[in-house]
């Protein structure tokens, strides 16, 4: 017999673990989760920075995408959208909006409040200072008879206040600036008025469209009615208004017309000051142009009769 008969028989049998090539399988998982996640809290997060418009703009284009992209809009590729999709400001935060565009916004909105009340303000005081005029033309005997001469009204500059002749009674002396007696008193009192509001004035003389006849070479209504816007400054100031009140003296002639219809009216011929609200001021100063009397529509104020035409007299 052989030897090979009394060796041992070995049996190898190699043990198989089920799944044991796929034993990194639960990284990927992992990591999917991950992503998942951050992808949940992003969303969380771009839904509470979104504003509602946006949020409602968004969710058209997954419904519609075709009307959003004709009509443009937020979700469409505008600038001031959360989701960017362009727009000239690169530097914009995504997502949010910066402070300083807060800010800004904020200043802005309360400096249009302080603006409106303080207009509101200056025209309380333009009206308070109307009504104390007329009350003091009322109460005095001296002015009294000239009442149907003083014309009050207010105008997009501010208080105007308007001494206009009368057939039988003019201001100045004919073709001249030398005020008549009673015209000084008027102003005198009218310039002691003036201080009780801090408002700048502005002076304007006015001619009816009768020619100047006589004088130097040259002379005309241009020149006689800046001299009598002159002259009245001059009498604002001794009747107790502060010199550095006057922002304006000019002359205009005939060119603005208290009556239209009837140029040789004595009406015409007066002398208007206007107590400057800020806007108009500022205007001035920076010589940007206001609304001057040459531009603005004087009407007759409602309730005024005009006086009888004073004819023939130039000035």
């Amino acid at each position: 017999m052989s030897d090979d008969s009394t060796r041992p028989i070995v049996i190898k049998r190699k043990k198989v673990v089920a799944g044991g090539a796929h034993g990194g399988a639960w990284k990927i998982a992992y990591a999917d989760f991950v992503t998942a996640m951050m992808a949940f809290f992003l969303l969380m997060w771009l839904l509470g920075s979104t504003a509602k418009g946006d949020l409602q703009g968004i969710a058209e284009f997954f419904q519609n995408p075709l009307k959003v992209a004709q009509q443009g809009g937020a979700g469409s590729g505008d600038a001031t959208s959360v989701l960017q999709g362009g727009g000239k400001d690169l530097t914009r935060q995504s997502g949010q909006v910066k402070r300083g565009d807060v800010q800004a916004k904020r200043e802005t909105s309360f400096s249009k409040e302080a603006q409106a009340e303080f207009r509101r303000k200056e025209q309380e005081r333009l009206e308070t200072l109307k009504a104390d005029i007329e009350k003091m033309i009322e109460q005095s005997p001296q002015l009294a008879q000239f009442k149907k001469q003083m014309l009050l009204d207010i105008t997009s500059e501010g208080l105007r206040i308007q001494i206009v002749d009368e057939q039988n009674r003019p201001m100045f002396d004919s073709s001249s600036a030398d005020l008549k007696p009673y015209t000084r008193d008027i102003l005198r009192q009218i310039g002691k008025a003036l201080n009780g509001v801090s408002n700048r004035i502005s002076l304007a003389g006015h001619t009816d469209a009768a020619q100047f006849a006589g004088g130097e070479h040259g002379f005309s209504n241009w020149e006689l009615s800046a001299n009598r816007a002159n002259a009245s400054r001059r009498e604002l100031v001794v009747g107790g208004m502060d010199d550095s009140k006057v922002l304006r003296v000019v002359g205009l002639a005939s060119t603005v017309l208290f009556d239209k219809n009837d140029p040789l009216n004595s009406v015409n011929r007066r002398i208007s000051i206007v107590v400057l609200n800020q806007k108009t001021e500022m205007a001035i100063l920076q010589e940007e142009g206001p609304e001057s009397e040459a531009t603005n529509e004087e009407a007759v104020p409602p309730g005024l009769k005009l006086p009888n035409s004073g004819k023939g007299t130039a000035g």
